[in-house]
Parts: structure tokens; sequence; C-alpha cells
């Protein structure tokens, strides 16, 4: 592969990704994708089945804390998200 250019974020939000990726991942026009932000960076997981299995696996739990807790935290960050936006 050469030298590709970088791709941009169009005025709509829109991304046009390099032709190469999406045949390496078997990405058609029309697909549905998933896409998840974490840490500074978008991951994109063509839908289909068993695409996002171990996606998270590099995600360690904190045993230390409680399920419910584990939940309230998960609403209220959701909830702060909200009203940023």
């Amino acid at each position: 592969m050469g030298l590709e250019t970088m791709p941009r974020i169009s005025a709509k939000r829109r991304l046009t990704l390099p032709l190469h990726q999406c045949r390496l991942l078997g990405i058609e026009p029309g697909d549905e994708v998933r896409t998840f932000a974490f840490d500074g960076c978008i991951t994109i997981i063509p839908q289909k089945p068993g695409n996002a299995w171990g996606c998270l696996a590099h995600l360690k739990a904190d045993e230390t804390v409680p399920d419910e807790q584990s939940r309230q935290d998960a609403v209220t960050v959701k909830h702060v998200i909200a009203q940023v936006r």
C-alpha cells in the first residue's frame, strides 16, 4: 500500500474509510457499524453477529467495587455526559 491521505471529517461529520481497511474487515456500502469513544479514540465495529465479542476484554473489573455501586456509578456518568452535551 502506498502513501495515503488522512481521512477528514466532513461538515456533516461524515468520515470516508480507506478502501483497503473496508475490504480487510468486509465492510460494504450500506453496512451498519457501531462506534465507541474511549480514552480519546473512536472504535468502529461492523454490526455482524459476533463482531463485538471480546472487544472490551482489555478492561479489568475492580473487584473491590460492589455491583450496586458500579451500576449507580454508570447511571451517574451517563447523567453527567448528557448534561455536557
